[in-house]
């Protein structure tokens, strides 16, 4: 059931591209790459990526992410172990009202965790979303609604509810070759409450190519004893706009 939340997300985003029949279709979509390799008294790599595609019809606003991060490292005994390995997909389909910025949407993601607390993680939401603040360089876009979750954790337990979901985007252009933005989603729930925030700061090297400065905090308020409440991300990565 779980998988079925996603694929009826990205079916309603599919459904909008074949309806709006009268749109010029414009894709934003960004690829960015990362990896770290250390030898010497530590040897281990890790290596993140993400793909982010965002569509602008005349009617609906679509976005599709994926993004992947995984770590090896040697062990005393020389062998390699691998300590981190996460995929997360999520689609976005919002109706554009008749206000500016204003939008009903439908949110869905799967995320794979094989060292998390979680182990697979899927939620669905839908409701409104909104442009709290919107000056030259800066904007705060926020979004709410219900969903419902479906869980497996570590210990191999599944959990599954209603949920309300809370999503915040601030924006800003410090100057033509430099930007930052953070980005905030609560999904409450009676189970766990997971909270993800990314700060992270965009360089431009030339007009496509960017550098990424970004670091992740994902905490859910429930987990196994044995596991941590709180996973961060520090990473460097290359940007290439398209």
């Amino acid at each position: 059931m779980k998988y079925s939340f996603l694929a009826a997300a990205l079916a309603v985003s599919a459904f909008n591209v074949m309806a709006d029949d009268n749109s010029d279709k414009v894709w934003t979509t960004s690829a960015e790459l990362g990896a770290i390799t250390t030898s010497g008294n530590t040897v281990g790599t890790s290596v993140t990526g993400k793909i982010d595609a965002k569509q602008e019809l005349q009617q609906w606003s679509n976005q599709y992410v994926f993004s992947a991060f995984f770590k090896e490292d040697e062990n005393d005994d020389g062998v390699t172990e691998r300590s981190a390995e996460r995929y997360l997909i999520s689609a976005k389909a919002a109706y554009k009202l008749d206000n500016e910025f204003d939008k009903l949407f439908v949110f869905g993601s799967y995320t794979d965790d094989k060292f998390g607390a979680y182990l697979k993680y899927t939620t669905l939401a839908v409701g409104y979303g909104t442009r709290l603040y919107n000056v030259e360089d800066k904007s705060l876009d926020v979004e709410i609604g219900p969903g419902y979750f479906n869980g497996e954790r570590s210990t191999g337990e599944t959990e599954n509810g209603m949920i309300v979901r809370g999503a915040a985007a601030f924006n800003w252009t410090i100057s033509e070759s430099a930007s930052f933005a953070q980005t905030l989603s609560v999904e409450y729930g009676e189970d766990n409450t997971r909270t993800i925030a990314e700060t992270s700061l965009l360089a431009k090297i030339n007009g496509s190519l960017q550098m990424k400065a970004a670091f992740l905090v994902q905490n859910d308020s429930d987990v196994p004893v044995d596991k941590k409440k709180t996973d961060t991300q520090t990473s460097l990565t290359l940007v290439y706009s398209f």
